[in-house]
């Protein structure tokens, strides 16, 4: 498949098309330019480092939106093979809608945060989070595996058939709004109190 590497850069030049919106203007009244990205297709993973802002959407077609101004040396989209991999470490957090139809799987490192626009409807969902990241996800699913790596979050609410999560001892979920049919969990890398020497005397 032809692999598409764009840049913050050179987004302008290679996006169908560009609108201006004010977006999120709290600490100043500058417009925030949302450049949309339509000439990418088959988005089935979505992998996210550094500081950014994800909002994830289901959609008949796959559309990428970059709401950006200040990040023209700092940020990375690259699209290859199903993988869309995005990456900012600008201390501005990178905001990106991104809407697909046949999304499989994300990851998240760093301080990244992904957050689902609306009900996440899949089959077959895999989460992965590492390090600080965090998720915010509503889902209506028939099986989704959740792992929760470091000291990442997870927030999970909605339907799901199959759940089953996996998460460090020191990361954070909470599912108390998720139904679901069939769940597992397993906890990994528990902490291990240390063994007190005795002194003889």
């Amino acid at each position: 498949m032809k692999t598409t590497f764009l840049t913050i850069a050179t987004i302008f030049t290679l996006a169908i098309g560009t609108v201006t919106t004010s977006f999120a203007a709290a600490n100043n009244n500058q417009e925030e330019v949302a450049t949309v990205l339509t000439n990418v297709s088959q988005i089935n993973k979505i992998e996210i480092r550094g500081n950014v802002q994800l909002f994830v959407s289901d959609g008949i077609a796959d559309q990428v939106k970059v709401y950006n101004r200040y990040y023209a040396e700092s940020a990375v989209v690259k699209n290859e093979n199903g993988v869309l991999c995005i990456a900012s470490y600008n201390a501005k957090t990178l905001v990106v809608w991104v809407t697909a139809a046949d999304l499989r799987s994300i990851s998240a490192y760093d301080n990244a945060e992904v957050k689902s626009f609306g009900n996440l409807s899949k089959i077959d969902l895999d989460v992965n989070l590492y390090n600080n990241a965090s998720a915010k996800l509503n889902l209506d699913a028939f099986k989704a595996n959740i792992t929760v790596n470091d000291h990442a979050k997870a927030d999970v609410t909605g339907n799901v058939s199959e759940y089953n999560l996996v998460r460090d001892q020191s990361a954070t979920v909470n599912n108390t709004d998720l139904a679901s049919i069939s769940k597992t969990e397993k906890i990994t890398n528990r902490f291990t109190p240390a063994k007190a020497e005795l002194a003889i005397l």
